[in-house]
């Protein structure tokens, strides 16, 4: 089927958002890279917002005569159905997500316990997705689960990429940064796991709970110093002493374990890519490894789409030009916001907003920013829709684009436009996806 013109924009765009995360569905990736089940037990662990899924599809995959146990935790609401005729094999535990919770640090502490005391002739499996780092929720000696909910939070709010983020929480962590692995000794490790991190290292996915962590307590240090963020006295000064390191690659446990990667946003982008140009669209992509504050990267995508609207540059409409990676979102606070109010929103719905303003109505330019598991941050919408249209109707509404990227509303701003892209848990997650659909009139 080829699109024309007179097709509907956002039907396209969100059409070639699911082709993206059907891409990335552990049930279509995750049997290709098992291994043989061993001489002794199967233990399952895993953790985030994909692991319901990887456990369903590793459920249906394994043999039916071979043992299998374990328990895996993701967000709330973010469990799948269980598919028809897969019989129950392992726990899916459900915690909080981005700031940890109880419940978290339960799992985290049954995870842990579940790999003590195996053989070399067991077979540790680890389903690891993005997320994971908040739902593993083990914090070393010292710190309690209060003093790692406040530096997360403050952490979410200060602009860090995501590898900043992760390096602190390893060293604040007794099971992320490898330490999950070195525990399951001897028993060799198997990871499977889904990216969402630019660069697809696996030491970052998670914060890397089974692969070799090469960060270091004082790089750890250096980026909660560098945000301002404070830790109790005594866990500073256990980081500033080195104690609470990770194992490093040249640990000898590294041999006994292998890791795969089963989806990443670069196969998610070159999928809808290959449906778009099957579409009749000429497709480009930027890259799946785009970093940097929201707001900024919309406005470079802007530049680009008016360039090539202009008849300039290496995209040639009628095309769509997609990117993906992980931007971040620094909360400054707006004094001219109505008091206790919060931010509302993440960082593909300030984009979003951010991308309209740079447009200033173009009118051959569509778009969709989302996350690739359904959820923007902390609300129900997974992204927003940018139209031609946008900034006139929210005029009409009385609406300042730019008074709510101020105060971070993005979803309020694109709620009440009726621009929302809700899709609900999507049981993947390759992180950002962005689609800009240029006419060619």
């Amino acid at each position: 089927m080829m699109v024309s013109d007179r097709d509907d924009p956002r039907a396209v765009l969100a059409h070639l958002y699911h082709t993206a995360v059907a891409r990335a569905q552990p049930a279509q990736q995750l049997a290709a890279h098992l291994p043989p089940p061993p001489r002794g037990r199967t233990i399952v662990v895993g953790a985030g917002k994909a692991a319901g899924a990887m456990a369903h599809a590793l459920e249906a995959a394994w043999p039916a005569d071979a043992p299998l146990a374990g328990c895996v935790v993701t967000r709330y609401g973010h469990t799948p159905p269980r598919p028809p005729g897969v019989p129950a094999r392992l726990d899916i535990l459900e915690a909080a997500h981005p700031v940890p919770d109880a419940a978290g640090e339960a799992a985290a502490a049954r995870l842990l316990a579940s790999v003590q005391g195996l053989t070399k002739d067991d077979l540790v499996v680890a389903l690891i997705s993005g997320g994971g780092s908040a739902l593993l929720a083990l914090p070393v000696p010292g710190l309690t689960l209060a003093d790692l909910q406040a530096v997360t939070r403050a952490l979410l709010a200060s602009g860090a990429s995501i590898g900043e983020m992760n390096v602190v929480r390893k060293h604040l962590s007794r099971i992320q940064g490898g330490r999950l692995a070195l525990a399951a000794a001897p028993a060799p490790v198997w990871t499977l796991a889904i990216s969402d991190v630019p660069g697809d290292d696996p030491a970052v996915i998670a914060s890397g709970p089974t692969v070799a962590d090469a960060s270091t307590d004082a790089d750890a240090l250096a980026v909660l110093d560098r945000y301002g963020i404070a830790l109790p006295p005594a866990v500073r000064a256990d980081l500033a002493a080195g104690r609470h390191e990770t194992p490093k690659p040249d640990h000898p446990r590294w041999a006994a374990c292998t890791v795969r990667l089963i989806a990443a946003p670069h196969d998610a982008l070159q999928a809808a890519a290959a449906e778009a140009e099957r579409l009749g669209w000429r497709a480009y992509v930027l890259g799946d490894a785009i970093e940097g504050e929201s707001r900024e990267v919309a406005k470079v995508h802007a530049a680009l789409a008016r360039y090539a609207r202009q008849g300039r540059g290496p995209f040639r409409p009628p095309c769509v030009i997609l990117s993906g990676g992980e931007t971040t979102v620094t909360v400054r606070s707006d004094p001219h916001a109505p008091s206790g109010q919060r931010p509302r929103g993440g960082r593909a719905a300030e984009f979003a907003l951010a991308l309209a303003q740079a447009l200033e109505g173009d009118g051959g330019v569509w778009a969709l920013a989302a996350d690739t598991d359904g959820i923007d941050g902390t609300e129900d919408n997974a992204g927003a829709f940018v139209a031609p249209d946008t900034l006139a109707r929210a005029a009409r509404l009385g609406l300042s684009a730019r008074a709510y990227l101020d105060r971070h509303d993005s979803y309020g701003f694109f709620a009440a436009l009726g621009e929302l892209f809700v899709t609900g848990p999507t049981h993947t997650n390759v992180n950002d996806f962005r689609a800009l659909l240029l006419r060619g009139d």
